[in-house]
């Protein structure tokens, strides 16, 4: 039996702990311990939950990277703005690293972990799910068997729905793109963004250009009677579908671990405790038109590919059902399929048939990421992991891997993409090397 590998959280938020929970699963393949984040409670549960002392938690990633190395690997699920200054002296002390996506922020920091990465030889791992979800992984593996020939458009959209949006995109972390460093193509569709590159098998994008706003929350457009906290001084709340109370205390499950984790210091925090959050200091009791909003509620991106194929990238914040769509044209055939219901159709030239085509309707039989509550990412997120276990073992890596370098054109194109945005023109992306 290979070795078990061992790993050190760093940012023991929602991400990080499920992505360790591989560990609980499967502890002859990885051990978690220890941790550093900046929260004592943080660093007491996860070390309760994965067995360690307290010898092995430590306040931040700094103060972490000044002792020996202590395990093989670091699972690095902080902050975006903090990805950078948290992996450089880790990767410097000599671990691996799987780390959460997007992994910079911008093309200097992009270029300063890359070689990093580089120079010091350490493996890192980004953790690009959804390359790892059965959906995407048959559908590359039809690609890959040459079945529908050469790739001359793809159509990929995400519709995000309205509480995703809200709790993630507008009250949450990453609304305001001054405090999160991240516009929503990078924090939201870094995703789709990858899924593209790696669908297009390693050809460079060459052209760019993307158009999108902030259409439903722009503070101008709110509502007569509206206030400042929803459950404090908002007189349409009953009327408004955007309620913090319709979003969090009719479902205080759903998105749990963002609303409340404010609560994180309370064993079982109960409704009364919850409701007086959303009526003081809970961000998530804001009024989405009062929120300091700056990021997009939908853009639509064009790439235009070395090989003169394109592929267009569709994000609909607001929608009433959360969905991921791809449609795949080849010379030979298409694949069409929708994520969120694991079913996809290969649809064949066929000269000997009547209608001039033929189809095979494939049906994986799994969920997608439908609600939020487990972020499974369709079953992507422990396949990662495993697939990270299996590449520091010494064994050869799934058709999903990607290291730092395989990801670096889906940023550098979201990064072009915003360029191109707010500058309103035509945006040619740099060659790499």
């Amino acid at each position: 039996m290979a070795n078990t590998i061992t790993a050190i959280i760093v940012g023991a938020g929602h991400r990080a702990l499920l992505y360790a929970s591989y560990a609980l699963q499967h502890p002859d393949r990885l051990k978690i311990v220890g941790v550093a984040d900046p929260d004592p409670i943080r660093r007491q549960k996860t070390a309760q939950l994965h067995g360690f002392g307290q010898e092995m938690c430590f306040e931040s990633a700094q103060a972490l990277a000044q002792h020996p190395k202590l395990a093989d690997a670091i699972i690095n699920g902080t902050m975006d703005t903090q990805h950078v200054e948290t992996a450089i002296p880790l990767l410097e002390r000599g671990y691996d690293m799987l780390l959460e996506k997007p992994f910079a922020v911008n093309e200097a920091e992009m270029w300063k972990l890359q070689k990093t990465a580089k120079e010091t030889g350490r493996k890192v791992m980004i953790c690009h799910v959804l390359r790892y979800a059965p959906f995407y992984v048959a559908i590359k593996e039809r690609l890959l068997s040459g079945e529908i020939g050469d790739i001359i458009n793809i159509q990929a959209t995400e519709h995000v729905s309205y509480h995703h949006l809200a709790v993630s995109f507008v009250r949450g972390k990453w609304g305001n793109e001054e405090k999160c460093g991240a516009p929503m193509l990078l924090a939201k569709c870094c995703h789709d963004m990858d899924l593209l590159m790696w669908l297009k098998s390693g050809i460079q994008p060459h052209l760019i250009s993307s158009f999108g706003s902030d259409f439903q929350f722009d503070p101008a457009k709110k509502p007569a009677g509206a206030g400042k906290r929803c459950m404090v001084d908002c007189k349409i709340e009953e009327q408004c579908l955007y309620s913090a109370k319709k979003h969090y205390i009719d479902h205080p499950d759903r998105w749990a671990f963002y609303v409340w984790d404010c609560l994180e210091h309370l064993e079982h925090p109960t409704i009364e405790d919850k409701i007086r959050s959303l009526q003081t200091n809970n961000i998530h009791g804001r009024c989405v038109w009062d929120c300091e909003h700056t990021v997009v509620d939908h853009q639509s991106t064009m790439i235009q590919f070395e090989d003169f194929s394109t592929a267009t990238l569709n994000m609909i914040g607001g929608t009433a059902k959360p969905e991921r769509n791809i449609h795949i044209i080849g010379t030979k055939g298409e694949i069409k399929g929708v994520f969120d219901d694991s079913i996809f159709t290969v649809r064949k030239i066929d000269t000997t048939s009547e209608s001039g085509w033929s189809e095979e309707v494939v049906d994986l039989a799994i969920g997608g990421d439908k609600s939020g509550v487990t972020g499974s990412h369709g079953g992507g997120d422990l396949r990662l992991v495993e697939d990270f276990v299996q590449v520091l073992q010494g064994e050869q890596p799934s058709i999903s891997c990607t290291n730092i370098n395989d990801s670096i054109n889906g940023h550098l194109a979201v990064f072009c993409a915003e360029k191109a945005r707010k500058g309103g023109t035509l945006f040619t992306m740099p060659r790499l090397g």
